[in-house]
């Protein structure tokens, strides 16, 4: 059990203590979309939800909720995030949305960058179910982060991902 950090030598788990890590640079990016049938894509894109704007409470909602993350997955170490960023593109039969999330600490921000993603496309769910409740959420996946003991990552055109 070595190599899992979040288990104690019992096999019990633990919030891994980063008390003597380095603070460095760190970032991590996220991506996902939300496919809809054409009709909900159009009034979302045209602004005609009856619910409202739907990408602007969506962008809201993914930062609020990164700024959340510790309360939300239990082994997560309170972030004093530095930005989050979450921004949304009408693709043809699809809301994509990519978050980022950084800071200068001692663990990383992939957590929060993957939660602000979830959270920002569950609304986007939310405010449009009354066009298209067959919504899929899908493709929710690390694109990139950076800093760390273990360097930076980036996923490669696969569903997984390759070290750098």
């Amino acid at each position: 059990m070595s190599g899992l950090t979040h288990l104690d030598e019992h096999g019990s788990a633990r919030m891994v203590d980063v008390g003597s890590k380095a603070e460095t640079a760190r970032s991590a990016t996220a991506t996902g979309r939300i496919a809809m049938n054409a009709a909900a894509l159009a009034a979302i894109r045209d602004g005609t939800v009856p619910k409202g704007d739907v990408l602007a409470a969506a962008r809201i909602a993914g930062i609020m909720a990164a700024k959340q993350t510790a309360s939300l997955i239990p082994l997560c170490h309170p972030l004093a995030l530095d930005s989050v960023s979450v921004d949304c593109a009408v693709e043809d039969d699809a809301v994509r949305v990519t978050a980022t999330a950084s800071l200068t600490g001692k663990t990383g921000v992939e957590m929060e960058a993957m939660v602000a993603c979830n959270i920002a496309l569950l609304t986007i769910y939310d405010m449009a179910k009354a066009l298209d409740k067959g919504m899929v959420i899908e493709q929710v996946r690390l694109l990139a982060k950076t800093g760390g003991k273990s360097g930076d990552w980036h996923a490669d055109e696969s569903l997984g991902g390759t070290a750098e």
